[in-house]
């Protein structure tokens, strides 16, 4: 019986998630002709293609199979690690998290570190990214995943990446000609709020808010109901609503950084670790 090496897994899969060799040679500290080796290795080993290198490195129907996989090996892998290959750390960590992200990456990464460090008590609250930067320096979060401004003149997050945000709807919305855009929004404050209405003025497109809510299930409910459009992170938008860039005539949003506000001196170890956990999830956006 064969057996697959991880850290060939874990090339695969980086090349997947940063899009090429060379992205994915500096992640992982490897050059170039290192990841192609690699991945050539895995190749022989199973006997078939991972890509279609004329389109792009997209991957073949056996690549994808193996993806699945791998990233479930992956998973394991490094749980076993965490759980047996580290001090066990114990405390509590409060965490705050953007409404739009606690229902997507969040959700299994927040599962996978449970799993982990089962002596780790969390204590997380969701909200717009406002009301969280102002809790946090009340004192109220040990650490704190926001979305601000892609080039705020004070920045207060580190460790953040670049999400494009994309105009949301359902596949049955339909807006009737010259009628003002049905808008459904976070309350006042929000950053996708105030992106969605600074855009549309400055391009003279008439708007009007039809529903406005804190809740993110209530945004994708309103959506899906074809109440009208919103704007989310291009990573957080369900499987069963449509997005773009653009829309109708709607301009583009560009783009917005998310990451994390702490004060590294004053992080627990707990807290150290599930910052760990969060970054590298963010990071494979």
């Amino acid at each position: 019986m064969k057996n697959l090496p991880t850290d060939l897994l874990r090339t695969f899969v980086t090349i997947n998630q940063l899009g090429g060799f060379t992205q994915a040679g500096e992640m992982l500290g490897r050059s170039q002709p290192a990841v192609s080796l690699q991945v050539k290795r895995l190749e022989e080993l199973l006997d078939i293609r991972l890509f279609n290198r004329n389109s792009g490195l997209q991957l073949t129907e056996e690549g994808q199979l193996l993806l699945s996989y791998a990233q479930k090996m992956l998973d394991l892998n490094d749980a076993v690690i965490s759980r047996l290959g580290t001090p066990k750390v114990s405390g509590s960590v409060r965490l705050g998290i953007p409404n739009d992200f606690e229902v997507s990456f969040l959700a299994t990464t927040l599962g996978r570190f449970s799993q982990s460090y089962p002596d780790v008590t969390l204590d997380v609250s969701s909200d717009i990214s406002t009301n969280l930067l102002h809790d946090y320096r009340k004192g109220a979060y040990d650490l704190v995943m926001a979305i601000e401004e892609s080039s705020p003149e004070h920045p207060q997050l580190t460790d953040f990446i670049l999400e494009p945000l994309v105009w949301v709807r359902s596949s049955n919305f339909i807006l009737p000609a010259e009628a003002p855009l049905p808008l459904i929004l976070y309350p006042k404050g929000c950053l996708y709020r105030k992106s969605m209405i600074n855009a549309l003025t400055q391009a003279n497109r008439p708007w009007r808010i039809v529903y406005s809510t804190a809740s993110l299930l209530g945004i994708h409910a309103a959506i899906k109901a074809g109440l009208g459009i919103s704007a989310l992170a291009k990573s957080t938008v369900p499987d069963d609503l449509e997005h773009s860039m653009e829309y109708q005539h709607c301009p583009s949003l560009g783009s917005v950084s998310v990451g994390f506000c702490y004060n590294k001196n004053d992080l627990s170890a707990a807290s150290r670790m599930l910052l760990d956990y969060l970054r590298n999830a963010l990071h494979r956006l």
